[in-house]
């Protein structure tokens, strides 16, 4: 019979996939080496066993004591896993940019949860990095594992991933595509690698926001270079020790939006569903492409980390995928720009009431202009700046009737007017257009409805 003796020795070996859809333009022969298959559904399983290995073996994880550790959901995965299996209670904290499946899967295996903020420093107190280490400090026979200086870490993949993607490409592996988050991959995968083979291109796959491809570059920490991102498992906006840069050959930027949809085209076009750095992946796989990275005799590996099931309410959700503005909108036409609100009345003002009358409409609406009529139609226009300017000069003016702080009438133009006629007619003199609907019925097209379908 064949069996492991418990879900930890099930760990490793995943297969190797050959992709055929997205790399068409490719000339190599493009492999993923498929980490979902790992019980824990991602390539972080690898290192947390190990880590939690060598602490036992040193002894600064002692029998019963709490596994604490800062982490995007993966490894926290691995190391409840492993927890279970050896008696160990586990503490993952995490930020709030994690998708609520990764949350909700950890505290599905039994581990405590804490959510900290995304958008603070790594030093501030409220950071998930500096969380973590203060949970270490207040536990009693409590460990904590810091993926990212841990060289463990790398060690894993240095002693399985690299050796398996070798053996598996007969040796003719010619380059390795990965994402960079802590490090450990691209660092362990890349090390046995150059070791067998030399000429190995090691790419690591960076997104914005993160530090990594300047640093590599030119040796400097920009600050300037960190803010905010979406993209899940890569970038950092500091620099763990597992990240060798000697290593990594170069790196490439793959934005937020195109991360997101190359994740959803590798489900809809190669049958994979993966998470989100696995878009990330293929994408900064397909720029190095562009910029002559690969030829006809070379054989590429890409690793692909987790599985898409922690994103369904993420990438793999139309809705969230609107709300960042990563769905590509079919905007042709002037009813198009209007169709998330065309619903909602069109909000006017007539030439004999008061200014404050307007401002309380713009108040109570949250609009910026407003189309003027008579009994005759539209005759004239206000906008906020306008308002505020009349006002500066005069403190009465709300007193007043519109027609004497009213504009020029809003230009008006028809349904089925092309896109690019509708932004002809907004300009910096001209803030919106009116749109017929038809039957009496107008609506309004506004700057900022323009630039949402940008």
């Amino acid at each position: 019979m064949q069996y492991a003796e418990n879900i930890l020795g099930t760990i490793g070996n995943t297969p190797m996939v050959k992709m055929n859809a997205l790399v068409k333009d490719v000339p190599a022969l493009v492999l993923a080496k498929y980490e979902t298959f790992n019980p824990g559904n991602s390539v972080k399983d690898r290192m947390a066993l190990q880590m939690i290995e060598d602490a036992e073996a040193d002894g600064r994880l002692q029998p019963g004591g709490t596994i604490i550790e800062g982490t995007s959901g993966n490894t926290g995965m691995g190391l409840a896993l492993a927890a279970i299996i050896k008696g160990y209670k586990m503490v993952c904290v995490i930020s709030d940019k994690q998708s609520k499946e990764k949350m909700d899967i950890l505290r599905a295996v039994g581990s405590e949860v804490i959510v900290c903020p995304t958008d603070v420093d790594p030093d501030d107190p409220r950071s998930y990095y500096s969380t973590s280490a203060r949970l270490a400090k207040e536990t009693p026979n409590s460990w904590y594992v810091n993926q990212y200086d841990n060289p463990s870490n790398a060690k894993a993949h240095y002693q399985s991933t690299g050796p398996e993607i070798w053996e598996q490409t007969d040796g003719k592996v010619t380059h390795f595509v990965v994402g960079v988050g802590t490090g450990g991959t691209i660092s362990g995968v890349g090390k046995y690698l150059k070791e067998q083979n030399p000429n190995v291109k090691i790419w690591g796959v960076d997104t914005y926001g993160s530090v990594f491809k300047k640093y590599h570059e030119t040796g400097v920490f920009d600050d300037n270079e960190i803010y905010s991102y979406i993209t899940e498992g890569i970038g950092e906006d500091i620099l763990p020790k597992n990240v060798d840069f000697s290593i990594i050959d170069g790196f490439t930027k793959v934005t937020d939006k195109d991360a997101a949809v190359y994740t959803r085209r590798l489900a809809k076009e190669e049958g994979m569903f993966l998470g989100n750095s696995a878009g990330s992946a293929i994408k900064g796989l397909l720029q190095l492409n562009a910029e002559g990275k690969f030829g006809p005799d070379d054989v590429v590996v890409v690793l692909f980390h987790d599985h898409g099931s922690r994103y369904v309410g993420k990438m793999f959700n139309d809705d969230w995928m609107k709300e960042q503005g990563f769905l590509e909108k079919e905007i042709h036409k002037a009813i198009d720009l209007i169709q998330e609100h065309i619903d909602k009345p069109l909000i006017t003002v007539k030439t004999e009431e008061l200014v404050s009358h307007a401002i309380r409409r713009m108040r109570k609406f949250k609009i910026s202009q407003i189309p003027v009529e008579d009994a005759k139609g539209f005759v004239g226009s206000v906008d906020e700046a306008d308002l505020l300017k009349a006002f500066a000069e005069n403190k009465d003016i709300e007193k007043s009737p519109i027609k004497e702080v009213m504009g020029k009438p809003y230009p008006v133009v028809k349904k089925d007017t092309p896109i690019a006629e509708v932004t002809k007619l907004i300009s910096n003199d001209t803030d919106a257009v009116l749109i017929d609907l038809g039957d009496g019925k107008h609506h309004i097209i506004t700057k900022y409805d323009m630039i949402g379908a940008i």
